[in-house]
């Protein structure tokens, strides 16, 4: 009897000091399981803040690309406006002047047309009065020599001075005849130019200018050539000015579709990361709670082997052949009796 009771005794201490030794086994895989947990909450912490802070500059970058896009196109828009309203502004000013110019030119050179008209006429009818005139005294001269001739000369050479003065009054004639046809001629020549002129009034300006060509002289033709070369060359010089704008309008295009493009791909570079921060984080998520499910696993055993502990106890307190209060197993479960969740299975631990 004292043979078992002596190895009762023993394999209760054995079995007291095993569960005592992987109950600070279980305690210290608690306490660092907990740390793993702690550290793991705040990693899925960090991990959440540092998503947030990505998402907050993500629609902090978007807000700013799309309010500089918005005052791009405002600006663009205005700057087109007022260069097409410079433009139109610039053009009709242009075409008045150049339409007052025309008209001026053309009203110059009708007048010049109508005034050397005019002179032609007065010279052709001047010309005419004087031949009228010559004729009226050539006539009267041939006509006292005649009579004088009659008078004082035979009949021979009277017939001789006759044909001599008709032959002179038929050069005469003759002489005078082409002088009338030639201003006569002349005459027509200027009412056809006069015609074709006003016909080419009715034309389009370079027809014009070159219906009116002939009529100029050469010194205001070079003028007219130096002011139009002139004018061209303010034209090429505003249209260069205009392209040199245009290209710096494109430039500054290019610059923002290639700022768009770096924004689009750090935006999307920020989508990477946050998928894979959420990855993570799903991950961190799933690990978290097995972690919880291993806790509370252990938490049961922890409860199991309490449970356990406790009735060992009972049963060693309520055996017939142990004494209570001077039985060394008492004392070797008091400190168990204190703290009985500290007492895990042995068998039921993980290893």
């Amino acid at each position: 009897m004292n043979h078992i009771y002596f190895c009762l005794c023993v394999c209760v201490c054995v079995c007291v000091c095993v569960c005592v030794f992987q109950n600070e086994s279980a305690e210290e895989k608690e306490r660092e399981l907990t740390q793993e947990l702690s550290r793991i909450q705040h990693e899925v912490a960090f991990s959440a803040a540092r998503w947030e802070h990505l998402q907050k500059e993500k629609r902090e970058l978007e807000e700013c690309f799309e309010r500089e896009l918005r005052e791009l196109q405002v600006q663009q828009e205005s700057e087109l406006a007022t260069l097409e309203e410079n433009l139109r502004l610039r053009h009709a000013s242009d075409r008045d002047h150049l339409r007052a110019e025309h008209q001026s030119e053309v009203e110059e050179l009708h007048t010049q047309h109508q005034e050397q008209i005019e002179e032609l006429t007065a010279n052709h009818e001047a010309a005419l009065e004087d031949l009228k005139t010559m004729h009226n005294i050539t006539m009267a001269t041939l006509q006292e020599e005649h009579a004088r001739t009659m008078r004082g000369e035979g009949p021979v050479t009277h017939e001789q001075q006759k044909a001599s003065l008709e032959e002179d009054f038929e050069k005469l004639r003759l002489s005078l005849q082409d002088q009338v046809d030639t201003l006569t001629f002349q005459n027509r020549t200027l009412k056809d130019k006069a015609k074709r002129f006003e016909e080419a009034l009715r034309k389009s300006t370079d027809e014009q200018i070159d219906a009116l060509a002939p009529y100029q002289h050469i010194e205001e033709d070079l003028k007219s050539l130096k002011e139009v070369l002139e004018m061209k060359n303010q034209q090429i010089h505003d249209q260069e000015k205009k392209i040199c704008h245009l290209e710096k309008v494109a430039q500054k295009n290019l610059y923002l579709e290639e700022r768009v493009q770096v924004l689009q791909q750090q935006n999307e570079d920020l989508m990477a990361r946050i998928d894979r921060h959420l990855v993570v984080s799903r991950q961190l998520s799933e690990e978290n709670a097995n972690l919880q499910e291993y806790v509370e696993k252990e938490t049961n055993e922890k409860k199991r082997l309490s449970r356990n502990n406790e009735e060992l106890l009972w049963l060693l307190q309520t055996s017939p052949h142990l004494s209570p209060s001077s039985s060394p197993i008492h004392r070797a479960f008091i400190p168990a009796r204190s703290s009985p969740a500290r007492i895990p299975n042995a068998n039921n631990l993980p290893r």
